[in-house]
């Protein structure tokens, strides 16, 4: 498919159509990069546990760690070995 350059402010675009963005699966923001004269887009995909461990260490720091719903426990958890 062909498409045109399209001046847009003192940059240069392209309009990617709505089908295309939505078959590699393109929302939001995209990864863009020049590899062997090639321009590549591609999706960002974002780890979703991503900063957990940090947030973790905080919430221990400050104490807040406890469980919240300690009293659901199963009546046998006392004799679980781990």
């Amino acid at each position: 498919m062909q498409v045109a350059i399209r001046k847009m402010g003192n940059s240069q675009g392209v309009l990617i159509p709505k089908p295309i963005l939505a078959q590699v699966g393109l929302v939001g923001t995209a990864d863009l990069q020049v590899r062997d004269g090639v321009i590549e887009i591609r999706p960002v995909h974002v780890n979703p546990r991503e900063g957990w461990a940090d947030d973790a260490r905080r919430l221990a720091s400050r104490g807040d760690d406890a469980l919240v719903w300690p009293e659901l426990a199963n009546a046998s958890d006392d004799e679980l070995v781990w």
